[in-house]
């Protein structure tokens, strides 16, 4: 099955031109034409991914983000700003208000099909069935993780990292990798933004479970 895209954006040449290459390349593609029609679009089809223009009347695409993200039912869900606006606070309000990368505009589609395909690749780690290691069970697609049976809730950006190393039990993943397939490689995180997301999992998993290899990276152990 195709990944789920919802487009959202006032402009109509860039929805059907963004529409037609994406689908394309085989995904199943949904459009908005505003904010509103945005978040009751993404409510109907769960997408996977959603392309969020900054600029919008009637409801901004900050507030868009804002919408979505109080519902439950998208907490899986990526959302990618589409704008012409780069600079870094209007990168760090979109990521505030809970966005998990951005697209500058204008648009070349070699270029944006590329960094879909990246963000797509964080989903689940590229694998949503459920896994049970070593007494903690996580469900990507259900946005569930267990300790022992009882279920522990978990922000979306250590929820993501424990899914990825999850994903290959017993693999070291370099602090490289981590930060490029849960942050995204043109997101700027500090230096100890993994550190301080690994102690976190740990106090509420375990500390047997995350394994540091100094200077390297995190694995995994059941």
């Amino acid at each position: 099955m195709s990944h789920r895209i919802l487009l959202v954006d006032d402009e109509d040449d860039i929805l059907e031109f963004v529409r037609y290459n994406l689908q394309r390349e085989g995904y199943e593609v949904f459009t908005a034409r505003d904010g509103a029609e945005g978040v009751a679009r993404a409510l109907e089809v769960h997408p996977h991914l959603i392309l969020l223009d900054r600029m919008m009347p009637r409801m901004d695409g900050l507030e868009t983000c804002r919408r979505l993200r109080e519902h439950d039912e998208l907490k899986d869900t990526m959302i990618v700003f589409l704008t012409a606006l780069g600079e870094d606070e209007h990168q760090l309000t979109g990521f505030a208000a809970g966005a998990d990368d951005y697209i500058s505009k204008p648009i070349k589609m070699h270029i944006l099909v590329s960094r879909l395909k990246a963000i797509l690749k964080r989903i689940g780690a590229g694998d949503a069935a459920p896994r049970d290691t070593g007494g903690v069970t996580i469900d990507p697609a259900r946005y569930i993780v267990k300790r022992n049976g009882e279920e522990i809730s978990l922000p979306r950006k250590e929820f993501a990292l424990l899914t990825l190393l999850m994903s290959d039990p017993g693999r070291l993943f370099s602090r490289e990798e981590i930060y490029s397939r849960v942050w995204g490689e043109d997101v700027v995180v500090g230096d100890r933004t993994i550190d301080v997301h690994i102690r976190k999992l740990r106090q509420k998993i375990g500390d047997e479970h995350i394994i540091t290899v100094k200077g390297v990276g995190y694995k995994y152990e059941k």
